[in-house]
C-alpha cells in the first residue's frame, strides 16, 4: 500500500573550482526515494550526482561515526579526542591509543599514497567520490546553519565536525585495503625505533618459548575476527530451476565497518546493495543479471622480511651484500592535553624498501625485536592495491555473470575476502581471486627466515617470514597479474559449478565437497584439514535439503522461501553432536566435577534435556550449552592435550569428522561443571529463554536470536561470555540478502536486513526499525525494479541539487 510521500526539493547553488569529471561540468543533481526502513534508491544521471545523493543521505544516517573514522585516519585523534583515548577497529581486533593512531596513520597513508590512488581509479570512482564530499559537507553545512534539530547530539557541536576531501576519502579506501594487514600492527610500527642508549633491545623470544604461546594472544593468528556466511545455489540446487544466492557477513555492529544498503539508479547502471560506511558502492549487491556476495578469506595479505643489519648502524641493512639505509620519516602530531592545553609530539619512523619496521611483543615475549644486528619489516601487498575501487565499480557496472567473473580475475583488486556469484537461472562461481603476496611453498623452503619461520609459523600457519637481506627472497611475479608481486588468477583458487558453492571462512578447500580444491599455496589457506563447526554446518544445511533429510520438505531442493528458513534456524550444530551424550552420561548422577569441586547440574540438565537445540528467542538452555563449549574450546598446553573426539578428523570424510563427543575426558566433565556454576551463579536463571538474554548492545534493547561459531552456530550473534548484562550483541550476522530472480521476467526478487539498521543516530526513524523486523523474522524487501518500488512504502521522496 502506498503512503502519502513527503515530498521537497532542496536547493543550492555553488561553484565548485578545479577538474569535474561528472557530466554535467559541477552541477549535481539526485532523486532520492526511501523505501520502509530508510532504504535509498537515488536516481542520478552520473555517477558524480549519484555520489552526492550517496553522500547526502549516509551523513543524514551516520554523520559521528564516519566523521570520527576520518579524523582518525587524518592523523588528527590525539589533537582532537585527546591523549588518553584509544583507537579500535573491531574488524580487525586492533586498538592503540590515540597518539600511536596518529603516528601509524600518519606514516602509512601519506599525500604520495593518496595521489597514487587517486591517479589510479577510475573516471567513475572519481566521480562518485567527489559527489559523495559534495553531498557529505552540503548536509554538514546545513546542520552548522542549526537545521535538523535534535540530529547528531553526540557530535553535532563538536570541532571536529567540518566539511570533508577527495583525499579524505581515499585514506578510507586505503584504511579498507589495509584491514587485514598493516592496520593489524598499529602499535607495533608506531613504536618501532631502532636500539640505542635509550632504547636497548630486549632479548627476543626463543623458538621454545614461542611454541608456548596461546594463539588467542599473537595478532592474526585465528584469522581476522570478522566472518561471513554464504551460498550460491544453481539449477541443480533448487526445486524450480531458478538461481538464489544467500550473503551474510559477520561484521562489528559499531564503527565504520557496518554497512549501509543503497540502490543506485543511473542511466546504463542499476545495482542495489550494501557498502562499507564512506564507500559510494555496492560491495555486496545484486541487480537484474548477478547477485554476489564475500567472506573474509584465509590467506595472508603480507610477509614478514628479517633484514640483516649494519652492526654499527642498526638503520641499514644488507641487500644483496650492499648496504641500504632506512627511509627515515620525522612525523609530528598534535596531542590535547588533559587541562586544554595542546602539545606536540615527533618521533622518527623507518621504512625498508619493503614497506615499515616494526616491533612486536605477544604476552610481554618479544617476537620481532629490533636489536644491533636484526630488525623487521612488514610488505603489504593491499598497501600496494590502487585497484579495489575499481574492482567494485566496474562490477557495480557490469552486465553479465560471466563478465563479473572476468572482472574478478583481469582487475584483481578484491582485498580480503572470497567471493560467490550466480546469475538468473545460471551456475555458481566461487573465487578466491584476491590480493595475495607470490610466495610459493618453494620460496618459503629456501627463503624462510629461521629458526623464527618454523616456530612462528605454528602459530601462523602459511604466513611467511622471508629473509630480506636477498633478492631472491623478493616476491615472485606472475604474467597473467595485473602488477608485480602477487598471485595472477590462475595461481588463485576457484570453481564454477551447476548446483552449489560456499564459503563459511575456511579456506577454499571444500567450497563444494563434492569437488575439492587443491594445490595451491599455503600463504593462501589449509587444504586437507578439519573445519570450523560453522562450516561443517554451512556445508551439512545443503546437503541435508539436497537430500530431502533435513524434515523441512518431502520434496529436495531450495524454494527461496526455504532458503530464508535455514539460514536463520539458529540450530546449533555441537548439541547435535554432544547433548545426548552429555544428558546420558553426567545426569544420571547429578553431579560433575569442576574446577571448585562437585557441581549439582540436576536443573541444568532438566533444562537441557527440554531444549529444542536451537538459539531462537524462545529457546530455553542455549546459554548453558554456549557457556559449556566456550570453556571446552580453549586450548590447552600441548603436555595437557584433550581427547575431546572420540572419532577424530578424516579428510575423507571432512563434513562429518571429528565427532562423538568423549565425554570420559575429564577435560570436558570440568568444562561442563564450570559452565553450568557460572550459569547458575548469573544474573540469568537456567531456564531463561534467549530473548531474555541476548539483545542488542547497540540500538536498544532488541532481543536478538542466533549463537556463536564456535558452539556451531551458523547465524551468528556474538558477544563475549555471559555476563551482568547477559550476550550484548555487538557483532555477527549485519547484512543480510537473498536474491533469485523471476523465472518469467528475469526481475530480481530480494530480501534481508540490516540487522542493526541503516542509521547509528538515536534521532533517527531508522535507527532500530529494521533490527525490529529482524528479531521477529519479518523479511525486508529490497525493492529494485520501477514496478516493485511503485508498490512498495515510500516514506520520504526529495530531490537534492547544487
Amino acid at each position: 500500500m502506498l503512503a502519502i510521500s513527503a515530498v521537497f526539493t532542496l536547493g543550492l547553488s555553488a561553484c565548485n573550482g578545479g577538474r569535474d569529471d561528472s557530466a554535467s561540468s559541477g552541477a549535481y543533481h539526485a532523486s532520492i526515494k526511501r523505501t520502509e526502513y530508510g532504504i535509498p534508491h537515488i536516481t542520478a544521471d552520473n555517477f558524480a550526482s549519484y555520489g552526492y545523493g550517496y553522500g547526502y543521505v549516509h551523513a543524514e544516517d551516520n554523520l559521528c561515526v564516519l566523521a570520527e573514522d576520518l579524523l582518525t585516519i587524518r592523523g588528527q585523534r590525539a589533537r582532537y579526542l585527546g591523549r588518553d583515548g584509544t583507537y579500535t577497529i573491531p574488524a580487525n581486533g586492533n586498538t592503540s591509543s590515540n597518539v600511536e593512531s596518529d603516528f601509524f596513520w600518519s606514516l602509512v597513508a601519506t599525500p604520495e599514497i593518496v595521489a597514487t590512488i587517486r591517479a589510479e581509479s577510475d573516471p567513475e570512482a572519481l566521480q562518485a567520490t567527489r559527489g559523495f564530499v559534495a553531498g557529505y559537507n552540503r548536509y554538514v553545512r546545513e546542520l552548522r546553519a542549526g537545521q535538523h534539530p535534535g540530529r547528531h547530539a553526540s557530535c553535532r557541536d563538536a570541532e571536529w565536525i567540518g566539511p570533508i576531501s577527495e583525499d579524505d576519502m581515499f585514506r578510507r579506501f586505503y584504511r579498507l585495503a589495509v584491514l587485514a594487514s598493516s592496520s593489524v600492527f598499529v602499535s607495533e610500527i608506531a613504536t618501532a625505533a631502532p636500539p640505542g642508549l635509550n632504547n636497548l633491545p630486549l632479548v627476543p623470544a626463543s623458538a621454545e618459548q614461542i611454541g608456548q604461546l596461546d594463539p588467542a594472544d599473537v595478532p592474526l593468528a585465528g584469522g581476522l575476527p570478522i566472518g561471513s556466511n554464504m551460498y550460491a545455489l544453481g539449477p541443480e540446487a533448487t526445486q524450480d530451476g531458478s538461481s538464489m544466492l544467500f550473503g551474510n557477513p559477520h561484521f562489528p555492529w559499531q564503527g565504520t565497518e557496518r554497512l549501509y544498503l543503497a540502490h543506485g539508479i543511473l542511466p546504463e547502471t542499476n545495482i542495489m546493495g550494501a557498502g562499507l560506511y564512506g564507500v559510494p558502492a555496492a560491495l555486496i549487491g545484486f541487480n537484474e543479471h548477478f547477485a554476489w556476495s564475500h567472506t573474509v578469506s584465509t590467506a595472508y595479505r603480507f610477509s614478514f622480511y628479517e633484514l640483516d643489519l649494519n652492526p654499527l648502524n642498526p638503520t641499514q641493512y644488507f641487500y644483496d651484500g650492499e648496504l641500504r639505509d632506512m627511509q627515515a620519516s620525522e612525523i609530528s602530531v598534535e596531542i590535547l592535553e588533559d587541562d586544554g592545553s595542546l602539545s606536540s609530539e615527533t618521533r622518527t619512523l623507518y621504512s625498508s624498501h619493503y614497506g615499515p619496521m616494526l616491533e612486536m611483543q605477544v604476552s610481554g615475549l618479544p617476537i620481532l625485536e629490533w636489536t644491533p644486528l636484526k630488525a623487521y619489516t612488514l610488505r603489504d601487498a593491499n598497501a600496494e592495491n590502487y585497484r579495489l575501487m575499481n574492482q567494485f565499480f566496474r562490477w557495480n557496472r557490469a552486465k553479465s555473470l560471466d563478465e563479473f567473473i572476468d572482472l574478478h580475475a583481469s582487475v584483481l583488486g578484491v582485498p580480503w575476502v572470497n567471493t560467490v556469484a550466480t546469475g538468473p537461472g545460471q551456475g555458481v562461481y566461487y573465487g578466491d581471486v584476491t590480493v595475495v603476496p607470490n610466495v610459493p611453498d618453494s620460496k618459503v623452503t629456501s627463503c624462510g627466515a629461521q629458526p623464527l619461520q618454523t616456530a612462528l609459523g605454528l602459530l601462523m600457519p602459511g604466513l611467511p617470514i622471508l629473509q630480506g637481506s636477498r633478492s631472491a627472497c623478493e616476491w615472485d611475479n606472475d604474467d597473467d597479474a595485473p602488477v608485480p608481486g602477487i598471485f595472477g588468477a590462475a595461481n588463485l583458487p576457484k570453481l564454477q559449478r551447476n548446483d552449489w558453492v560456499h564459503n563459511c571462512n575456511d579456506s577454499y578447500w571444500l567450497s563444494n565437497p563434492e569437488e575439492p580444491i587443491t594445490g595451491y599455496a599455503a600463504i593462501i589457506g589449509d587444504e586437507g584439514s578439519a573445519r570450523s563447526m560453522r562450516t561443517r554446518l554451512c556445508m551439512l544445511q545443503v546437503q541435508r535439503r539436497l537430500d530431502g533429510s533435513d524434515g523441512l520438505d518431502d520434496t529436495p531442493g531450495f524454494t527461496f522461501d526455504l532458503l530464508k528458513d535455514v539460514v536463520l534456524d539458529s540450530q546449533v550444530y555441537t548439541a547435535e553432536l554432544g547433548l545426548d551424550a552429555v544428558l546420558a552420561t553426567y545426569c544420571p548422577l547429578g553431579f560433575a566435577l569442576g574446577t571448585s569441586g562437585l557441581v549439582n547440574i540436576s536443573a541444568a540438565c532438566d533444562v537441557l534435556a527440554n531444549w529444542d537445540r536451537k538459539n531462537n528467542l524462545d529457546s530455553v538452555g542455549g546459554h548453558i550449552w554456549r557457556e559449556f563449549w566456550r570453556n571446552s574450546d580453549i586450548p590447552l598446553p600441548v603436555d595437557l592435550i584433550s581427547l575431546k573426539w572420540l572419532t577424530p578428523f578424516s579428510a575423507n570424510d571432512p563434513v562429518n569428522t571429528p565427532r562423538t563427543l568423549n565425554v570420559l575426558d575429564p577435560f570436558v566433565e570440568t568444562a561442563f561443571a564450570d559452565a553450568v556454576a557460572s550459569v547458575t551463579n548469573s544474573s540469568f536463571a537456567l531456564d531463561a529463554p534467549m530473548g531474555d538474554i541476548q539483545r542488542s548492545g547497540v540500538n536498544g534493547q532488541i532481543p536478538i536470536f542466533g549463537g556463536e561459531g564456535f558452539e556451531g552456530s551458523f547465524t551468528i550473534a556474538s558477544s563475549g561470555a555471559l555476563g551482568d548484562s547477559g550476550y550484548p550483541v555487538t557483532y555477527g550476522n549485519s547484512y543480510i540478502q537473498a536474491v533469485t530472480w523471476d523465472l518469467q521476467s528475469g526481475a530480481p526478487n530480494a530480501q534481508g536486513f540490516v540487522t542493526y539498521s541503516q542509521s547509528t543516530d538515536p534521532a533517527s526513524p531508522y535507527y532500530n526499525d529494521m533490527t525490529q523486523a529482524y528479531s521477529a523474522k519479518q523479511w525486508v524487501d529490497y525493492p529494485f525494479t520501477p514496478e516493485q518500488i511503485a508498490g512498495s512504502r515510500v516514506l520520504e521522496s526529495y530531490v537534492l541539487s547544487e
